[in-house]
């Protein structure tokens, strides 16, 4: 999700609340401790240059049980960090404490924004060999004159 996408969102609810892919719901109780932008540059396996930069969100958990943070607030600390920092309409990612600090993709369900699982991946598959599976094609058997029964001829 872009930025742009989450201000529409927050532009038309009060309510902002969390929810991991797996059902879990951040605590009511969270904090957004941090927006910003995160810039990595890197060389991929392959040997190209390679520049990413998205806006981060970082959510934590206190022990603040009466905070709520509403969606205006959100807003305002998105605008501020477009202001200060010259966020662009970037995509965003989350951090959010699991075991380690998770790394998330947002989404909305039209009613609570999705921390989704973020998945690595060879950039460079064609430099380095790595080929993608091929698509296994199932055919039903069940269905033909030539069914496996003994004599069918498919064993």
């Amino acid at each position: 999700m872009k930025l742009s996408k989450i201000k529409e969102i927050l532009s038309k609810t009060e309510v902002v609340n969390f929810q991991v892919e797996n059902g879990t719901m951040v605590p009511a109780h969270f904090h957004v401790t941090e927006v910003g932008i995160i810039t990595k540059d890197f060389i991929d396996c392959g040997g190209k240059v390679r520049h990413e930069k998205v806006a981060n969100f970082q959510l934590w958990n206190a022990e603040d049980f009466e905070h709520r943070l509403k969606a205006i607030k959100l807003l305002n600390i998105i605008a501020l960090s477009e202001k200060v920092l010259g966020m662009e309409d970037l995509e965003i990612e989350v951090e959010y404490q699991s075991e380690t600090i998770g790394k998330y993709d947002l989404g909305f369900d039209g009613t609570n924004f999705l921390l989704l699982a973020k998945q690595t991946a060879c950039l460079a598959k064609e430099a380095c060999g790595v080929e993608e599976n091929s698509k296994i094609v199932m055919v039903n058997l069940a269905g033909t004159a030539n069914s496996c029964t003994p004599g069918g001829g498919c064993c």
